[in-house]
Formats: C-alpha cells, structure tokens, sequence
C-alpha cells in the first residue's frame, strides 16, 4: 500500500555554516568592528550578542540572509525575548523541526476534512499518509503545499 510521510526538518549542517559566515560578516562590517558582536550555535538555537538592540536588529537582518541563502526556510525560526545587561544586549532565535503534536493533529484534520481514501496517522515528529492509489497520496501533498502552516513540510520516504 503506497504511503509517505510528512516531516518538517532542518539542515543543521547548513545551519552551522548559515552561522559561520554572519560571524565573518559580523567582523568585517565597518559597524560593527570593535563591538564583540557575535553569534553562537548550540543545539538547535543561535544567540546573538551585541552591544544595542539596534545592533541585534541588524545582525538578525544578517543571518535571516544567510539562512534563506543556505536553502533553510525562515518560518522555522523562533525569535526569543530580547534581554539588556548593562552594555550587551542578547537574543535567541531558535531554529524549530519536527511536527509537534498540535500541528499533526491539524493536518490529520485537513485531510480528514477533504474525505479523501487515505489515512493520516500521527507517528511521532511526523504524520505517515497511508492510501491505496498514488493519485490519492499526491493530491494529499498539493493540499498540503497549499495551506498556510506555521511551519515549512517536507514530504519523503513515498513508497508504492
């Protein structure tokens, strides 16, 4: 029986590099020489350091280019609050992946809602379409390329 699965995933190799080359940009910036602003990757979650919420403005402006750049889609990042300390001032972006159980649960809805012949299961951090005819399972991805969801889908391991 011909299946796929829904996934929502990153390339944190990319990511990392996305990460690298705003650092270099950062230190070769006019505005910024002498400021120590710099960005960080650990786990899944970049922290910008600088010394103005203005500064953070733009280094944010920077690695949004780089990241769309490196092929990684920008709805996946998550902005943190943004906190001052004296000189510095700090922010997160966390880089999200993976279906949560809410958003599985709503596309499990959307395509119950189209009473189509497949089968949604929620498996985890991805949602499994499961149908007896290939035409069914693609009609599944282009409604699903057509909804606004909060968070980029990628569709693999399609099997007949």
């Amino acid at each position: 029986m011909p299946s796929f699965d829904v996934v929502s995933e990153i390339d944190l190799h990319e990511a990392r590099n996305a990460v690298d080359q705003a650092n270099r940009e950062v230190d070769t910036r006019f505005d910024f020489k002498g400021s120590g602003a710099t960005f960080e990757l650990v786990d899944n979650v970049v922290t910008m350091t600088g010394e103005s919420e203005f500064q953070l403005e733009q280094m944010r402006d920077i690695l949004y280019s780089k990241l769309s750049r490196r092929g990684i889609d920008l709805t996946c990042v998550e902005l943190g609050k943004l906190e001052q300390a004296g000189k510095e001032a700090r922010q997160t972006a966390t880089l999200r992946h993976g279906i949560d159980s809410e958003l599985g649960k709503k596309i499990v809805k959307l395509i119950k809602d189209q009473k189509m012949k497949v089968q949604a299961s929620i498996m985890g951090d991805k949602v499994r379409v499961t149908g007896k005819k290939r035409d069914d399972l693609q009609a599944v991805i282009q409604l699903l390329r057509k909804q606004e969801l909060d968070m980029p889908l990628q569709f693999n391991n399609f099997r007949d």
